[in-house]
């Protein structure tokens, strides 16, 4: 494995290998990638097709942008290939080994938009949290080192791998409130609970499956219950363009009556952390200031912390608000290093600063709508429309705002 990671180039806390030369604004644009060719990578089995339609979208766009061909149909994660045979690869999920990011010719962030991580765990949001006691139970390569560097950047909580664990960290969090409980596993809110007491604990947690708590982990953090608001922070490179952003997330209701993603409206900014902390400064917004701190302060963790890491597409979601006594509180709660819903947007403003390189931002939005929906505003990029066996009637896309919209 020490062979592996040494093919690999480590992020540099969220700025580009010193060797790269990153597109300056003002100069004529240039090849963002010496990469011909451009891969889909279908990592997910149980990805539905509304994703899957959305996320070859994205990805021929990526091709376009960067003047690649696309690779017609999906490549298998698991194949081995030739080196250099897939040019540039966009993965839907993030690639959990070394060795499975060597077979696809990944070497480092100028090879991929997505991730690389050392191991499964480390691209869920079980990281998030430090152990009830050092000696709890943890998967192999478990980093100590990531759970302090990150405490005061996150809720108050803990991650458990066994049921025991979860009891005393659960009957810990319930001392200054309610408790939210979240499987390492789930996606998009899917696995969630919040016990308010106890009672409600225990029933909760004998409802769990053990497999899953044992095998993936369990996050139990204090619940936040009024005015709660959740960021999207961003941190981009493809090819030799790099850029971040800030913006907010937004729910909608299901056909179901449930509340559910419904898309994210992003500031995007040239340049890495230090230019979008000064945008944020800028906008006279503190919320926006502290949620691009704590994103800040949680990929450079990660980018020491876990060897082999690397990230050219990194988004991190930070929540706001207050919980059941008032106080109030914020944390980054999960990272997505993959292709994922605030892509559409973000492809719309990497063209539009690829465009014309004496833009310094781009306001885009991605716009995931459920039911009937007429006609889309014009110089939307539709992605997805059509009827899904699980949510119905579901159409989306990605818009570029202009500075009046």
């Amino acid at each position: 494995m020490a062979n592996v990671a040494a093919l690999l180039v480590p992020s540099a806390g969220g700025r580009p290998p010193p060797t790269a030369a990153v597109e300056p604004a003002g100069s004529p644009p240039t090849a963002l990638t010496p990469h011909q060719r451009l891969s889909f990578v279908a990592c997910r089995a149980d990805a539905r097709e509304h994703e899957l339609a959305t996320q070859r979208g994205i990805a021929q766009r990526l091709a376009t942008l960067m003047g690649c061909d696309f690779t017609e149909g999906d490549v298998a994660p698991d194949a081995s290939y030739l080196p250099g045979a897939l040019g540039y690869v966009v993965p839907n999920e993030t690639i959990t080994s070394l060795e499975a990011a060597r077979r696809l010719g990944i070497r480092g962030e100028e090879d991929l938009f997505g991730g690389v991580v050392p191991a499964p765990f480390v691209a869920s949001k079980i990281i998030t949290h430090g152990l009830i006691r050092p000696d709890a139970a943890a998967p192999e390569g478990w980093s100590k080192c990531f759970g302090e560097r990150v405490r005061d950047s996150v809720l108050p909580g803990y991650s458990v791998f066994s049921l025991d664990d979860a009891r005393e960290a659960g009957a810990r969090l319930l001392a200054d409130g309610p408790v939210r409980l979240k499987l390492a596993c789930g996606i998009g809110g899917s696995g969630q609970s919040v016990a308010r007491d106890a009672a409600a604990l225990q029933a909760q947690l004998e409802a769990l499956p053990v497999d899953q708590v044992e095998r993936h982990g369990l996050v139990l953090e204090r619940n936040l219950a009024d005015g709660v608001k959740t960021w999207s922070i961003g941190l981009l490179r493809l090819g030799t363009l790099v850029a971040s952003y800030f913006g907010t997330q937004r729910n909608t209701l299901s056909r179901h009556g449930q509340e559910v993603y419904g898309g994210s409206t992003l500031t995007v900014v040239r340049g890495g952390f230090e230019r979008l902390e000064q945008l944020a400064l800028d906008s006279g917004d503190p919320e926006a200031s502290r949620a691009v701190a704590l994103a800040r302060t949680y990929h450079q963790a990660a980018c020491d912390c876990f060897e082999g890491f690397l990230a050219s597409r990194a988004n991190y979601d930070v929540v706001q608000g207050r919980d059941a006594a008032g106080r109030e509180c914020a944390g980054v709660l999960e990272q997505s290093w993959r292709i994922g819903g605030a892509s559409g947007a973000e492809v719309a403003a990497l063209q539009a600063l690829r465009e014309d390189p004496r833009r310094e931002t781009a306001r885009a939005s991605t716009v995931e709508a459920h039911g009937d929906l007429g006609p889309l505003p014009e110089g939307a990029v539709l992605y997805y429309r059509g009827v899904d066996e699980h949510v119905g009637p579901l159409t989306k896309y990605a818009l570029l705002h202009t500075d009046e919209s």
